[in-house]
């Protein structure tokens, strides 16, 4: 049996179709994915949750409230935040085996551990003092703002009513 190019060109027309477009997509740039583009920052690694920015938006926040008016926030934690750290874990056949924080290499010999995720830390409590926190409606929708921002009960967040 002789070989025909152009018959087996036309019987495999999908398969060398398919072959040639991947091919071109193997030859395109990646696009960037792996280092920012320019003209976009770099996310910063490691952000810790800071406590203070956090009531500083809380209280402009709750100040357009209706009837709240200038509001003082403070909020208490239960410890800080922590990362969770990537693990290699080992087993052998006898039941035992070894549990270790996966590290990179940095250069000039250095290493770091790999992060997972970073835990935000838990509310304890709330304090607001507003010149509204008299008042049961003002101090109802407070309430509810408060929790649904930090997860804490209504027995956890106090309201208050302050001078201006």
């Amino acid at each position: 049996m002789k070989w025909k190019w152009p018959e087996a060109a036309k019987k495999y027309s999908y398969v060398l179709l398919v072959m040639a477009v991947g091919a071109v997509l193997l030859l395109l740039p990646s696009g960037g994915r792996d280092s920012p583009r320019e003209g976009t920052p770099a996310r910063e690694e490691g952000t810790a949750f800071d406590l203070e920015e956090f009531e500083r938006k809380l209280e402009r926040t709750l100040s357009r409230i209706e009837g709240a008016g200038e509001t003082e926030v403070v909020l208490t934690l239960d410890g800080g935040s922590r990362q969770v750290l990537a693990r290699n874990q080992e087993r052998d056949g006898e039941g035992g085996g070894s549990n270790t924080v996966v590290t990179v290499g940095k250069g000039s010999g250095q290493q770091e551990a790999v992060p997972l995720q970073t835990v935000a830390p838990e509310f304890r409590g709330a304090l607001i003092v507003c010149p509204g926190g008299g008042n049961a409606a003002v101090r109802l929708k407070i309430i509810e703002a408060v929790s649904a921002l930090t997860g804490l009960g209504s027995d956890r967040i106090a309201v208050c009513a302050g001078g201006t």
